[in-house]
Protein backbone atom coordinates (compact mmCIF):
# COMPACT_ATOMS: atom_id res chain seq x y z
CA UNK A 1 0.00 0.00 0.00
CA UNK A 2 1.32 3.29 -0.54
CA UNK A 3 1.00 5.65 2.00
CA UNK A 4 0.87 8.84 -0.24
CA UNK A 5 -2.41 8.01 -1.23
CA UNK A 6 -5.26 9.32 0.57
CA UNK A 7 -7.60 6.30 2.32
CA UNK A 8 -11.83 6.65 1.83
CA UNK A 9 -13.46 6.04 4.91
CA UNK A 10 -16.72 5.19 5.16
CA UNK A 11 -18.85 8.35 6.05
CA UNK A 12 -19.95 6.72 9.33
CA UNK A 13 -16.61 6.00 10.36
CA UNK A 14 -15.63 9.60 9.55
CA UNK A 15 -18.56 10.88 11.27
CA UNK A 16 -17.67 9.49 14.62
CA UNK A 17 -13.75 10.61 14.36
CA UNK A 18 -15.36 13.74 13.85
CA UNK A 19 -17.65 13.29 17.08
CA UNK A 20 -14.99 12.14 19.13
CA UNK A 21 -12.97 15.17 18.37
CA UNK A 22 -15.55 17.49 18.84
CA UNK A 23 -15.55 20.21 21.54
CA UNK A 24 -19.13 18.87 23.03
CA UNK A 25 -17.13 15.30 23.37
CA UNK A 26 -14.83 16.46 24.98
CA UNK A 27 -16.26 18.65 27.56
CA UNK A 28 -18.79 15.52 27.99
CA UNK A 29 -15.39 13.57 28.56
CA UNK A 30 -14.27 15.69 31.25
CA UNK A 31 -17.28 16.44 33.48
CA UNK A 32 -17.62 12.39 32.95
CA UNK A 33 -14.19 11.57 34.40
CA UNK A 34 -14.81 13.99 37.32
CA UNK A 35 -18.30 12.21 37.83
CA UNK A 36 -20.39 15.23 37.76
CA UNK A 37 -23.85 15.97 36.89
CA UNK A 38 -25.02 18.05 34.01
CA UNK A 39 -26.73 20.47 36.96
CA UNK A 40 -23.12 21.33 38.33
CA UNK A 41 -21.38 22.50 35.06
CA UNK A 42 -24.72 24.18 33.66
CA UNK A 43 -24.81 25.97 37.13
CA UNK A 44 -21.26 26.73 36.97
CA UNK A 45 -22.26 28.18 33.27
CA UNK A 46 -25.33 29.99 34.24
CA UNK A 47 -27.19 28.16 31.82
CA UNK A 48 -30.07 25.49 32.11
CA UNK A 49 -28.42 21.91 31.99
CA UNK A 50 -30.42 21.15 28.62
CA UNK A 51 -28.64 23.69 27.04
CA UNK A 52 -25.17 22.37 28.08
CA UNK A 53 -26.52 18.46 27.36
CA UNK A 54 -27.15 20.14 24.04
CA UNK A 55 -23.93 21.12 23.89
CA UNK A 56 -22.07 18.44 24.46
CA UNK A 57 -24.45 16.18 21.71
CA UNK A 58 -22.62 18.99 19.05
CA UNK A 59 -27.22 20.13 18.65
CA UNK A 60 -25.65 23.78 20.64
CA UNK A 61 -22.60 25.84 20.06
CA UNK A 62 -20.91 27.14 22.72
CA UNK A 63 -19.69 30.74 23.50
CA UNK A 64 -16.02 31.88 23.10
CA UNK A 65 -16.50 33.00 27.11
CA UNK A 66 -18.06 29.81 27.99
CA UNK A 67 -15.34 27.76 26.20
CA UNK A 68 -12.39 29.54 28.43
CA UNK A 69 -14.92 28.88 31.48
CA UNK A 70 -14.96 25.63 30.95
CA UNK A 71 -11.12 25.40 30.18
CA UNK A 72 -10.74 26.86 33.99
CA UNK A 73 -13.27 24.89 35.45
CA UNK A 74 -11.86 21.72 34.46
CA UNK A 75 -8.36 22.72 34.42
CA UNK A 76 -8.05 21.95 30.90
CA UNK A 77 -6.03 23.29 28.60
CA UNK A 78 -7.66 25.99 27.11
CA UNK A 79 -6.32 26.14 23.75
CA UNK A 80 -6.94 22.48 23.18
CA UNK A 81 -10.40 23.48 24.10
CA UNK A 82 -10.65 26.94 21.60
CA UNK A 83 -8.99 24.55 18.98
CA UNK A 84 -12.13 22.12 19.29
CA UNK A 85 -14.30 24.54 19.43
CA UNK A 86 -13.02 26.41 16.18
CA UNK A 87 -12.90 23.25 14.37
CA UNK A 88 -16.22 22.81 15.22
CA UNK A 89 -17.18 25.86 13.36
CA UNK A 90 -15.29 25.65 10.71
CA UNK A 91 -16.79 22.13 10.37
CA UNK A 92 -20.46 23.05 10.49
CA UNK A 93 -19.53 25.96 8.27
CA UNK A 94 -18.34 23.93 5.19
CA UNK A 95 -19.36 20.18 6.02
CA UNK A 96 -22.20 20.20 3.19
CA UNK A 97 -20.13 22.38 0.69
CA UNK A 98 -18.64 21.15 -1.99
CA UNK A 99 -15.92 23.01 -2.53
CA UNK A 100 -15.10 22.78 1.49
CA UNK A 101 -11.56 21.45 0.90
CA UNK A 102 -10.51 24.17 -1.51
CA UNK A 103 -12.23 26.90 0.70
CA UNK A 104 -10.00 25.87 3.63
CA UNK A 105 -6.79 26.41 1.29
CA UNK A 106 -7.94 29.85 0.72
CA UNK A 107 -8.94 30.85 4.01
CA UNK A 108 -5.37 29.74 5.42
CA UNK A 109 -3.50 31.76 2.34
CA UNK A 110 -6.08 34.62 3.35
CA UNK A 111 -4.86 34.24 7.03
CA UNK A 112 -1.16 33.74 6.36
CA UNK A 113 -1.29 36.84 4.14
CA UNK A 114 -3.71 39.06 7.17
CA UNK A 115 -1.11 38.02 9.66
CA UNK A 116 2.14 39.39 7.96
CA UNK A 117 0.08 42.75 7.69
CA UNK A 118 0.32 43.08 10.71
Amino acid sequence: MEYNKVVSLPKIVKMIFIKMNSFGHRIRELREKRQLPLRTVAAFLDIDQAILSRMERGQRKASREQVVKLSEYFCADENELLLAWLSDKVVYALADEEMAMDALLVAEDQIKYLKTKK
